[in-house]
């Protein structure tokens, strides 16, 4: 019956039900989000159970999103080929088993199989219902659509750390994974009812030789930064990162080849896709750190129990959740690119302030510093995940929106590697046997100023870019990206 009446409607009346397909998309981000903190906060005490040091436990991060960078290039083509609905639910089913694979971990190594198969779950949940949100909404609503997308799945991260807090040091770790079940199977129904089955057009066969190859560089690449920030594993991290070097030139010349590559990199002569592009990978690599270093810094560097660092972990969350009403008059008033300047500088900053950390500090300020880092940092990743889409033909959205998922995964998964080997790096120099506080200093100030280069691309957008979205005013001919003439 749902079906009938999404067919029924008009194409111009489809815009007031964004609403609706946002909050079940932000359902399975939800989920996601939820899981991913929660397993942050757990990761001293599973490093304990397995016989292994923390940093070591970075892997049981990265191979999830290691997963999602391999299989989120397919989400598009397969979405199109099979339906939109139909995806959707089996990416669900799919997470929720790999799920309960985790939670029935007896060491690290099954640990990170469970992971990459919750992955390939998560690789198709979130651009395909992207995908389906961003085809439903005319570029007016666009930031209130990604708003409605983002209120529900932050959610997740406010309540992930104080959960996972509570079910390591009452419960049992395990049960970070089990609680997914529930959620999962909610998400499962509500998909069923009010998803639509939308099939696009079908540009050929499958890029299956360029899946191939671009999987085989993007998971070589991340392993080997992974692996670089282990003792004794250089020779291999070395291995690793020259396969991926070596297949990715590989896609790159089959991808010029194809009529319809899986990863379409012309899609970079876009200018605000672009710059979105390079702008927001090189932010993500802080806020990807962010969520590794946070917990493991309170726990080993403060002392604190996993209850205690997650009270104090939530912070960001709440920050990011109270910046949602204010990015639409934000944008209206600034514009893209003079909005994405402040607050990336602002957003950035705020994260080098963790550096100088110690645990004589009043608590209240560290909580204070990191709700505000979590509300500028917000706001970036709304407005990139928004502007990315400014000048994209509707045609080519499946394409775009598998690309961008890919970039902005890649860059978490290395936001971790790059803390990892910060963090492993600064202990190796000084000599300590475990994680000090001068070794999270090295860690926040190396993402820093990698996230700092952004600011160096936001200057690049067009003055007016998405003006359309924001409303700020509208373009002119003359107006053009610097360094675009």
């Amino acid at each position: 019956m749902s079906d009938q009446i999404f067919q029924a409607a008009p194409t111009r009346r489809a815009a007031p039900n964004f609403r609706v397909v946002a909050l079940i998309v932000a359902s399975a981000m939800f989920m996601e989000q939820l899981d991913a903190t929660v397993l942050a906060t757990a990761l001293p005490t599973m490093a304990r159970d397995f016989g292994v040091s923390a940093p070591a436990m970075s892997i049981a991060l990265t191979s999830y999103l290691l997963s999602l960078a391999i299989f989120i290039p397919a989400s598009g083509a397969i979405a199109d080929r099979f339906g939109s609905r139909t995806v959707f639910r089996s990416a669900i089913a799919v997470f929720v088993v790999g799920s309960l694979l985790c939670a029935q971990a007896p060491n690290l190594f099954f640990l990170v199989i469970a992971r990459l198969i919750q992955g390939l779950g998560g690789a198709m949940m979130l651009p395909v219902g992207r995908l389906v949100l961003m085809r439903s909404v005319a570029r007016k609503d666009m930031v209130n659509a990604m708003s409605w997308l983002l209120i529900p799945a932050l959610v997740g991260p406010i309540l992930g750390p104080p959960i996972g807090g509570l079910f390591v040091t009452y419960l049992d770790w395990r049960w970070i994974f089990y609680i997914n079940v529930p959620i999962g199977i909610i998400g499962f129904i509500l998909v069923s009812m009010f998803i639509e089955e939308v099939k696009g057009p079908r540009n050929g066969r499958f890029d299956l030789s360029g899946f191939i190859l671009s999987g085989i560089s993007l998971g070589s690449l991340l392993f080997g930064f992974e692996m670089s920030s282990r003792e004794g594993e250089g020779y291999m991290a070395i291995f690793l990162i020259s396969v991926g070097l070596l297949f990715g030139i590989a896609y790159l010349r089959h991808a010029r080849k194809h009529p319809s590559p899986i990863m379409d990199f012309s899609l970079m002569k876009v200018p605000t896709f672009r710059t979105s592009v390079i702008a927001g990978s090189l932010t993500r690599i802080s806020q990807g750190a962010h969520p590794f270093l946070i917990p493991l810094m309170l726990q080993l560097g403060f002392g604190m129990s996993a209850a205690a660092a997650g009270q104090i972990a939530i912070a960001t969350a709440l920050g990011s959740m109270t910046m949602k009403p204010f990015q639409v008059k934000i944008l209206r008033t600034l514009g893209f690119r003079t909005a994405l300047l402040i607050f990336g500088v602002i957003g950035t900053l705020g994260y080098g302030l963790c550096s100088i950390f110690q645990p004589d500090w009043p608590l209240p300020v560290i909580f204070v510093i990191l709700f505000f880092c979590g509300f500028f940092m917000s706001f970036q990743f709304t407005a990139y995940n928004t502007i990315a889409y400014d000048e994209i033909e509707r045609e080519r959205m499946s394409t775009a929106t598998s690309f961008y998922s890919t970039f902005q995964q890649l860059m978490l998964s290395l936001g971790i590697c790059v803390a990892a080997l910060a963090l492993h790096g600064s202990m190796q120099v000084r000599g300590h046997a475990s994680a000090e506080m001068s070794d999270f200093s090295v860690a926040f100030i190396v993402v820093t100023a990698i996230a700092l280069l952004a600011g160096i691309w936001n200057a690049r957008f067009s003055r007016t870019a998405g003006s359309e979205i924001s409303g700020h005013r509208k373009k002119s001919p003359e107006d053009t990206p610097l360094g675009d003439h």
